[in-house]
């Protein structure tokens, strides 16, 4: 009988849906799922209107590089995830975007929108909004089993993908046919469903307490980020990950975020229909990703995965660079997005794998610190772009991409290429 109940245990935890087993998840799913629709929307709508109002491409990469200045503050709030609860502390953050599209909703049906507006809101959105994927992160991992992990982490990404689907649909189709006002009011509503949903996850395992002798002896906040930096310096596998998160936000999601509203306009000519169709065509891609790793994750080293996805990611990128019809380029973007999902799940997946479960919270928060490197990557394309174009600029990213991902594949090698290292070891905690 108990090998009997072990077998059927070892298929239920085979199943593509297993994590939903978790009550905690059947929570989180759908209010990540919310959270990101109305995250792709907004993202949408501003861009667009940002572009339009002010017809510059670098207030373009401007208002798009506000929304990641809380990569600066991102271990704080992984700090106080592991001190207060993950889901106390992302309840606050999802209350916070209620309330700020609440007031760009208000301004929207008022008529009195403006581009400063814009920038001052989504200053105040940036400061916050990064960290909710450090929250994220670490409630798969303080809630789901290891085994589950590859799996949880697969189908959380689903829910950034399908927003980037139907989200960018929604966005752009509600924007052009209603008004900015109803496409707010849709983003708040998404936003208070999201914030509802959260109140059901799972509370019940709280961060790692601190031990007593450092308690009596006042261990600071400060203290807490250095053991989480100290952390990463001291295992190479965490610190070789790091190096390549901040490769693939500097030089590889500047192309496929921020920029996305000059492609469509600019270089294919076309209107908020074509740019939420390219945004959408990266995404089904990832989708596609995603589900492949609920159902083959296991089977592949992990760390060597996201190395070999990691160059395919930006040759796909750059043979995008090249396309000039709307088509052409969305069925680059199809295999670029998938390969880029399959690059940044097990990517977080190592995360999770190769931390120290006291340092979860901060390991994921300063994970967030290498997204720093998208607003820089922007800001740089911004310029670049207006001296040699768009073309010639995304050939120049994903170069650069390429070469530093092998220089990290040879400089982390035993860790994260050979086979023999415990990043690679197909199945265990992924």
């Amino acid at each position: 009988m108990s090998d009997l109940s072990a077998a059927e245990e070892a298929a239920r935890d085979g199943a593509a849906l297993a994590p939903f087993r978790v009550r905690s998840y059947r929570f989180q799913w759908p209010a990540d799922l919310t959270t990101s629709w109305a995250f792709e929307m907004e993202t949408l709508i501003l861009g667009w209107y940002v572009l339009v109002e002010t017809g510059s491409v670098l207030m373009l990469t401007a208002f798009a590089s506000l929304q990641y200045l809380g990569t600066l503050v991102a271990p704080l709030f992984g700090l106080a995830g592991d001190r207060l609860g993950h889901r106390n502390v992302l309840c606050m953050m999802r209350a916070l975007y209620a309330t700020l599209a609440a007031v760009m909703m208000a301004l929207a049906f008022s008529g009195t929108i403006r581009p400063l507006y814009v920038f001052c809101i989504a200053c105040l959105t940036g400061i916050v909004r990064p960290s909710d994927l450090v929250m994220r992160a670490s409630l798969v991992g303080s809630t789901m089993p290891p085994r589950q992990w590859m799996r949880a982490m697969s189908i959380s990404r689903t829910t950034m993908d399908s927003a980037r689907i139907a989200g960018a649909l929604a966005g752009a189709s509600l924007a052009a046919a209603m008004g900015m006002g109803i496409a707010y009011a849709v983003v708040t509503c998404l936003y208070v469903g999201s914030f509802l949903l959260t109140l059901g996850v799972d509370a019940a395992r709280p961060a790692a307490p601190v031990p007593e002798g450092e308690r009596a002896a006042g261990v600071s906040h400060w203290r807490d980020l250095q053991d989480g930096f100290a952390h990463v310096w001291n295992t190479p596998q965490l610190l070789g990950v790091m190096w390549l998160a901040f490769l693939v936000n500097l030089t590889g999601f500047p192309l496929v975020n921020g920029l996305m509203p000059y492609v469509a306009k600019e270089i294919h000519q076309s209107g908020q229909s074509g740019l939420a169709l390219l945004v959408a065509s990266s995404a089904t891609g990832a989708l596609l990703g995603s589900i492949v790793l609920t159902r083959m994750g296991r089977l592949f080293p992990p760390a060597r995965m996201m190395l070999v996805c990691a160059v395919a990611w930006f040759v796909f990128l750059m043979v995008f660079a090249q396309m000039t019809t709307p088509w052409a380029g969305m069925m680059v973007l199809l295999f670029s997005g998938f390969v880029q999902s399959l690059t940044m799940v097990v990517m977080s997946v190592v995360l999770l794998r190769c931390s120290d479960e006291r340092f979860r919270g901060r390991i994921t928060g300063i994970r967030m610190f290498a997204i720093y490197g998208l607003p820089l990557g922007l800001l740089a394309a911004g310029q670049l772009i207006t001296y040699i174009g768009y073309p010639a600029t995304a050939t120049l990213y994903c170069m650069i991409g390429i070469v530093f991902t092998i220089v990290i594949a040879l400089r982390w090698g035993s860790e994260l290429w050979s086979a023999r290292a415990p990043a690679n070891v197909i199945g265990g905690a992924a």
